[in-house]
């Protein structure tokens, strides 16, 4: 007998949130720019991400999930910002999984989401480095509020606490259906 997920419920949550439930429209502004400001503060870090954005200078990447989409321009200083809702998209990406706990639990095992790519293949390679190269350092941003050694402790307890996570849906996923016990 194959069983379900105990977790099932969340994108029962997530499919009726998404289709019925719009927030504002000013709080997906506001969610919108400081995803920007986030994403801006990483840049700053890579100096090499800024050079490649900045030759993609004015050129718009729309991301989308489900019925969420963003805009992305490039600006000429290498960083980003939110395109006019108006300006055309020369990149599109669509992530294809609608399962928000099957995103998590790829991110867990460190792999990338399936994408659908239409558009430009050059901006498409420059987004792709983007994604395998640039990181956020965490650590070094808590360093500068705490200090070193409570930004390190923290840092360490985190990739204890992901490795843990990783460990358990690594598990999770050889456990047979039917079966309450993990493969060796």
């Amino acid at each position: 007998m194959a069983t379900s997920s105990p977790f099932s419920f969340l994108n029962d949550i997530v499919d009726k949130l998404a289709s019925g439930l719009q927030p504002p429209a000013w709080v997906v502004d506001e969610v919108q720019h400081r995803l920007v400001l986030f994403l801006n503060h990483v840049l700053l870090q890579e100096s090499e991400a800024m050079a490649r954005l900045a030759r993609q200078k004015d050129r718009v990447v729309l991301a989308q999930w489900r019925s969420f989409a963003i805009k992305f321009v490039a600006t000429p200083a290498g960083l980003l910002d939110l395109a006019a809702p108006d300006a055309q998209p020369d990149l599109t990406l669509s992530m294809l999984e609608a399962s928000p706990l099957e995103l998590a639990q790829a991110a867990l095992r460190g792999d990338k989401p399936a994408v659908r790519i239409e558009g430009d293949v050059q901006l498409a390679a420059e987004v792709n480095w983007l994604v395998d190269h640039v990181r956020w350092d965490a650590e070094e941003d808590l360093s500068r509020v705490l200090g070193d050694a409570p930004a390190h402790a923290l840092g360490q307890a985190a990739r204890r606490m992901v490795d843990g996570l990783r460990q358990f849906t690594s598990a999770r996923a050889q456990t047979p259906a039917g079966s309450g016990k993990a493969q060796p």
